[in-house]
């Protein structure tokens, strides 16, 4: 990476989707804002997590972008005005590096359209890692391709292609840098997120009740989120099991994030909030039916568990986890 002499340099972050993934990116942030004191640092990403990305601590600028929409009609007249408005805002400002850490072929699109500044370059995954998706042409628009070892952790995938490409070494635990708004509240509420992309990592719902009323045992009020209509018909299902239990409104990524926040606690499945718990240091146990903790979940947090078992984990170790992680 180049800047002009005494100029602190200019990043972008191309990171799109999906929320699990957004989160995981942040720590990459943190670590160049510790690395490169003064740096500038813009990241692209998908409308619907912007809210997020707007929490996260050393983002100055956050372009929007809704290629999953554009895509679904990419010659109508309204995307190519969106793209056109797109472009423009991407290339306001010349970048002394570019990194795409999506390593898609939309991503590689994204980085190629940005400016680069005189001696600037554009940097991307060489190869692919365990669990995750790559797509080639991420490699070919790259100037700098970094190769970057198979089985790692998502976050620290990130974190190390961003090292490697701007020349500092990564260092001490992940911070994620993630805040919520001024004047958040603690609710006092735990935190159930029952709802994932898929239905193969869904807890069963008599297992929810189960662990809701040990909760409730406990004094704990309980909080049911969700984010459509097939999760908000279970968090219905699930309050009626659980007298007092409250299903939260739909919100945007920003509301929601100040609202767990202020929660004591989140129990949840493999997830995007979950993955936020995880980024805000709440107490938290992500349950997994695969097992893909080790490259997705909480690991070496105190405050944080993972727990697998298949085809399911079974409420009591869900709730042994409670209790370490709650205590911690």
């Amino acid at each position: 990476m180049s800047s002009q002499a005494g100029a602190a340099p200019r990043i972008l972050v191309v990171k799109l989707s999906s929320l699990g993934d957004v989160v995981h990116a942040m720590p990459a942030v943190q670590d160049m804002r510790q690395a490169l004191p003064g740096a500038r640092i813009d990241w692209v990403v998908e409308r619907g997590f912007a809210p997020l990305v707007r929490r996260c601590q050393g983002v100055q600028r956050v372009i929007e972008c809704e290629l999953r929409r554009w895509t679904k009609a990419p010659l109508a007249r309204p995307t190519r005005e969106a793209w056109r408005a797109f472009r423009r805002e991407l290339r306001l400002q010349p970048y002394d590096a570019v990194v795409d850490l999506q390593g898609l072929t939309k991503s590689a699109l994204v980085a190629r359209t940005a400016r680069l500044a005189e001696g600037g370059r554009r940097y991307a995954l060489a190869n692919r890692t365990e669990g995750s998706s790559w797509e080639a042409p991420t490699r070919w628009v790259a100037d700098v391709a970094v190769r970057i070892e198979p089985r790692i952790h998502a976050v620290d995938r990130s974190r190390e292609l961003c090292a490697r490409a701007l020349g500092y070494a990564v260092s001490g635990p992940e911070r994620f840098g993630l805040v919520a708004a001024a004047g958040t509240q603690p609710s006092g509420e735990v935190a159930l997120v029952h709802g994932t992309s898929r239905d193969d990592k869904l807890w069963p719902e008599d297992h929810w009740i189960d662990l809701g009323r040990r909760l409730q045992a406990r004094g704990h009020r309980l909080g049911l989120p969700h984010g459509s209509d097939a999760e908000r018909e279970r968090a219905a299902r699930l309050a009626a099991a659980l007298p007092g239990a409250a299903v939260w409104p739909r919100l945007d990524l920003g509301l929601l994030t100040d609202r767990l926040a202020g929660c004591q606690g989140v129990i949840g499945v493999d997830s995007g909030l979950s993955h936020i718990a995880t980024a805000l240091d709440l107490p938290h146990v992500q349950v997994y039916n695969f097992d893909t903790a080790w490259r997705t979940g909480p690991v070496g947090r105190p405050r944080q568990r993972g727990v697998f078992a298949a085809p399911t984990p079974p409420v009591d170790a869900v709730w042994a986890a409670w209790e370490q992680v709650s205590a911690a």
